[in-house]
């Protein structure tokens, strides 16, 4: 998902600058977290109706895009 951003926020004053999903408080590694436990897109999204599918994959696509940015320096 390329427009990922069009679902990403970071605002300094909502979360502590955390990235969080357009109108809400719900940030990229809350979802992460709960995918990671087992949960599925639609237990998400019955859970947090105000979350879509699109956003599950706003945030994955945005933390994968994080993954690509980052190296690991040997000493």
């Amino acid at each position: 998902m390329e427009n990922f951003i069009n679902y990403i926020n970071i605002d300094p004053n909502v979360r502590f600058g955390k990235p969080c999903i357009k109108g809400t408080r719900i940030t990229v590694q809350d979802i992460l977290n709960w995918l990671a436990s087992g949960m599925s897109t639609e237990e998400i999204t019955q859970d947090f109706p105000q979350l879509k599918a699109e956003h599950i994959k706003a945030a994955l696509s945005f933390a994968a895009n994080s993954e690509n940015r980052t190296r690991l320096i040997s000493a």
